[in-house]
């Protein structure tokens, strides 16, 4: 029997191994059963690495993970995949914060499976929630802007190529400046270090 191959996932994993290079088993989380088997999670994935003063989460699975199946050869799957950097000093305890935000990139993951939509830099997204993101639900982070990881940008892959697309957390009001046209992603991304996720910030305006 040929085994499977996994170059996608392979990749993946390599570009986090060049900025995390000690970290050869991060923190990884994976559904029960698999989407293509029936289960509810998209995602085949998500990985949880250590970057020091937050945790750095990235997903597997909207691009092709394993062997070739669509028509277009620029690009893997949907591709990208998303990226989130998250304060530790806001979380409280560790493992629910990492299982909550783990099963929040599974719902947006079904956003793309369910109805084709595509992650972009410079794009936000707002739910009309005023309620925190976190697992206790008080921060005001309550939606995402998105950006390009910095750290890994776009990578080549036989698949074809997959860019890393950062959620940053928003504020409720910061996305309502956005729907409002009032400022862009790009103005409010500059007053937020890092594109880290902050579950103790305010509101930056």
């Amino acid at each position: 029997m040929e085994a499977a191959t996994t170059v996608g996932w392979d990749a993946i994993t390599q570009a986090m191994r060049k900025q995390y290079p000690e970290q050869t088993a991060p923190t990884h989380y994976a559904p029960l059963v698999s989407y293509r088997l029936g289960g509810d999670d998209p995602l085949d994935g998500i990985s949880i690495y250590d970057g020091g003063s937050f945790y750095h989460f990235v997903t597997y699975g909207f691009s092709e993970l394993y062997e070739k199946e669509s028509e277009q050869r620029d690009y893997s799957g949907f591709g990208f995949e998303l990226t989130l950097k998250v304060a530790k000093n806001g979380i409280r305890k560790r493992e629910r914060e990492q299982k909550n935000i783990c099963g929040i990139l599974q719902t947006i993951a079904r956003m793309s499976f369910e109805n084709g939509e595509i992650f972009q830099p410079e794009e936000y997204i707002y739910t009309g929630q005023t309620t925190g993101m976190d697992a206790d639900g008080t921060s005001a982070i309550s939606g995402f802007l998105t950006m390009e990881d910095d750290a890994l940008g776009t990578i080549h892959t036989p698949n074809g190529s997959v860019q890393f697309v950062q959620l940053v957390g928003a504020t409720d009001a910061e996305l309502r400046q956005l729907v409002d046209g009032k400022q862009t992603v790009r103005e409010i991304l500059r007053r937020i270090p890092g594109g880290i996720t902050d579950y103790l910030r305010t509101s930056c305006l």
